[in-house]
């Protein structure tokens, strides 16, 4: 657990602590009421209100969609199943700048709604919240959908062959059985979409701004590290409360429950009630997922010349300024700063997993906590901490190139950590008691015995790992040098200039690193060993 702990205290306490001591603490002390100061500003006001409302009704929009997919997922069996999972799952791992991009297409200005009305329309609204039901509509799908499979149908039966109807059966059996798996996915759509980043910046332009955002505007342009260590305090705040909500509903979930293997609750859709909830969802992912995807990739096609490879063949060429190398480098910059990522965070997340498995106590439950953080607390902040805190000897790596990596392996570790750390609760203990009488060390007794039991789960984590450090843009967009661009920033950087080819190489750099991500989940879809199972 040291070295975890180390690279946690490291890589991102120290850098998250510099920024809010810098922030707050002057030459006569600390000045914690500028809290209160900054908190009721009008314009700061503003943007509280904004990340809390647009968040909350992204969630229940999120539900809202997502739960009869939970449904059809769980108890329906249908050709192309497995496929349509993946599909489904493919917009949580692609980068929030593709998100965003795919909807600046479709429902932005000038994209392709606009095109079809012939009227420009402020959508910008409700494109930020179809983008998060996009991004998070795999969260519902596999968490609500992983339990409700299990969930023994006999029961709902019973009731119902003691007089309740059907929606009274489901109210008073199933509902209460879900409403923990319910509840915490709806916690984890909202943690995402309270810090919501990339999507934002793209879709929101200068009218609409959530914490995240905010606190990029008040480091990198304005240079106001103290309104900005005061909105980080106050995500810190918010996350600490849905984490700690989201750990009460896990331990609901795991022990109020008597689950059945899901084979047994999965069947052919039956009667015009169930095809055509199918059909529902079928549509529903074509037009909230495909879609889409589908526009983006058109639009990357679409050259001022006709329809051709144009955009693609001008991402070999310097941009006229906006990089100092070719945007298609930051493709190989991102692939080699991807694997490095992975590779630490396979070896952190591996570690902690390990110590959570063999250990107890309020301690390590904290510790596991303190491994999610990563996910909710601002990486602006941790990126802008990367540049001020690690300048120095012995660690001065301002201008190395695995700062970068340093900064997506803390995305991927919690990926590593969720994904192993339930397989590894299932190795059998004896085996390595069995193997120490033997003779075997440590090492070696967990080369022979969990390394072969735990292999695949190693090769998803590392799967979840490259896809998530590829996709990395909130710390990224601060540390990465300009002659080395990643594919986010490179998109982001197109996005923001004016012109068709910087907007046209925009979109083709997205379906890139879309096509990059989709193949590495669908790799992950054939690993995965429980084709039923609700977890990431």
């Amino acid at each position: 657990m040291i070295v975890p702990l180390a690279f946690f205290g490291l890589f991102f306490a120290y850098p998250v602590a510099a920024i809010l001591g810098r922030g707050l603490k002057t030459d006569t002390g600390w000045q914690f009421g500028r809290i209160t100061e900054v908190i009721t500003r009008p314009d700061i006001a503003g943007v509280l209100w904004f990340t809390t409302w647009q968040a909350l009704a992204s969630t229940a929009l999120t539900l809202l969609i997502a739960l009869p997919a939970a449904y059809v997922f769980a108890r329906f069996e249908f050709p192309g199943k497995q496929l349509l999972r993946a599909l489904v799952t493919i917009p949580f791992v692609l980068p929030t700048v593709v998100v965003g991009t795919a909807f600046l297409a479709l429902v932005g200005r000038g994209g392709l709604l606009d095109e079809l009305v012939g009227v420009r329309l402020d959508t910008t609204v409700w494109a930020i919240l179809l983008a998060h039901v996009f991004f998070n509509y795999a969260v519902v799908v596999r968490t609500v959908g992983g339990l409700w499979a299990q969930l023994d149908p006999r029961q709902e039966e019973a009731a119902r062959v003691l007089g309740a109807g059907r929606f009274a059966a489901w109210r008073r059996v199933t509902l209460p059985a879900l409403a923990p798996a319910v509840a915490a996915a709806a916690l984890m759509v909202f943690l995402f979409t309270f810090s919501s980043f990339g999507v934002v910046l793209i879709l929101g332009g200068p009218s609409y701004s959530t914490l995240e955002v905010e606190v990029y505007r008040q480091t990198a342009q304005l240079l106001d590290l103290s309104t900005a260590a005061v909105l980080t305090m106050v995500q810190f705040a918010a996350l600490a409360a849905i984490l700690g909500i989201h750990a009460w509903t896990v331990r609901k979930r795991e022990t109020a429950l008597r689950l059945v293997d899901p084979a047994r609750t999965a069947h052919r859709p039956r009667g015009w009630a169930q095809r055509s909830l199918l059909g529902g969802v079928l549509l529903t992912v074509a037009l909230l997922i495909v879609a889409p995807l589908a526009v983006l990739v058109e639009r990357s096609f679409d050259a001022p010349g006709g329809y051709g490879f144009g955009f693609y063949r001008a991402l070999g060429n310097p941009g006229g300024g906006t990089f100092l190398v070719a945007p298609l480098e930051a493709i190989w910059n991102s692939l080699q700063y991807a694997l490095a990522a992975t590779a630490i965070a396979l070896v952190i997340g591996g570690l902690a997993a390990a110590a959570l498995t063999r250990r107890g106590g309020r301690f390590v439950r904290g510790f596991d906590a303190l491994l999610m953080v990563p996910l909710g607390v601002s990486a602006v902040t941790v990126g802008f901490g990367f540049l001020i805190t690690l300048d120095e000897p012995p660690l001065d790596l301002r201008t190395s190139w695995i700062l970068v990596p340093l900064a997506q392996a803390l995305v991927g570790v919690p990926f590593v950590v969720r994904t192993m750390l339930p397989v590894l609760r299932a190795v059998d203990g004896r085996l390595r008691e069995a193997a120490a009488v033997l003779g075997a060390s440590p090492l070696r007794a967990w080369r022979e015995v969990d390394l072969p039991l735990v292999r695949r789960a190693l090769l998803i984590a590392a799967g979840f790992a490259f896809a998530v450090s590829l996709g990395e843009f909130g710390a990224t967009v601060f540390i990465a040098r300009p002659d080395h661009p990643t594919l986010p920033v490179a998109v982001a950087r197109l996005l923001g200039r004016a012109g068709e080819l910087n907007y046209g190489q925009a979109m083709a750099l997205s379906t890139i690193l879309m096509l990059v991500c989709a193949v590495s989940l669908l790799v992950l879809e054939r690993l995965r060993p429980d084709k039923t199972s609700g977890e990431f």
